[in-house]
């Protein structure tokens, strides 16, 4: 499996792009940034995008990636992929023809540029040659994480969540796994305004290390800008060389 990090960060700063990854360079998972990562001839090729939820930072680039499959006549629709609740927040409060065009009816809804599909909570799902499995976690609004797999090796992609314990149970039972995409927004001493807005922090990464299977690398994503040095130093204090900082750009291999 082939994962390239499009975008590292919670937010948006000088040069770092908000979460997104591309994965075997047809599925996205989350789209906080894609063209301002990908080259146009990148960006036709991707068929599927895997939504945890509905905050701008995970889907204002996939906003823009319709776009430009539009006016690039895309030989195939992407297919926006999510839990139900997900799927109906983009639907009603994004693509809704008000603070975006409803590409599901572009250029004609028989000929989308854009197609829906709601995926079943904790059930394996074929999703662009990946067996892809979402389990509810813990944040202020519906979200997912993914149990991402490829017939070889797999990947665990957290989403927004604070404390959750689903994801790793269902973790701890997947052949094959390589690694843990994990968020962490905020530095410890903002512990009560993480816990407000269900985030990680080093300290709460800290506790969920134990609930993880086996001796896994962890790559941290989703730090907002401005604390990365302090949530560095923090991770580093907990965990050594076990946990390290997804890289913007970087292509993983697993």
């Amino acid at each position: 499996m082939k994962i390239r990090v499009l975008g590292a960060y919670g937010a948006e700063g000088l040069a770092q792009r908000p979460s997104a990854f591309l994965v075997d360079d047809t599925i996205l998972i989350d789209g906080g940034t894609v063209g301002g990562a990908l080259s146009t001839a990148e960006q036709i090729q991707i068929e599927h995008a895997l939504i945890t939820h509905s905050h701008l930072d995970h889907v204002a680039g996939l906003a823009f990636l319709t776009e430009t499959l539009a006016l690039y006549e895309a030989p195939t629709p992407l297919t926006i992929a999510s839990l139900e609740p997900v799927v109906k927040a983009l639907r009603t409060a994004v693509f809704n023809d008000t603070v975006w065009p409803d590409f599901a009816q572009v250029p004609t809804a028989t000929s989308p540029i854009v197609r829906y599909r709601t995926l079943v909570e904790d059930a394996e799902q074929e999703v662009g040659g990946l067996v892809v499995t979402p389990i509810a976690v813990n944040h202020t609004v519906p979200c997912s994480g993914f149990i991402l797999h490829d017939g070889t090796s797999a990947v665990v992609y957290s989403g927004d969540t604070g404390p959750t314990d689903a994801l790793w149970k269902a973790a701890g039972k997947v052949r094959g796994l390589g690694a843990v995409i994990l968020e962490c927004a905020f530095p410890n001493r903002l512990s009560a305004l993480a816990d407000v807005a269900k985030h990680m922090t080093p300290e709460r990464i800290r506790r969920e290390l134990d609930k993880l299977p086996g001796d896994l690398p962890v790559l941290i994503y989703h730090v907002k800008p401005q604390f990365k040095d302090e949530i560095g130093d923090e991770l580093g204090e907990i965990a050594g060389h076990r946990i390290s900082f997804a890289e913007q750009d970087k292509t993983y291999l697993f």
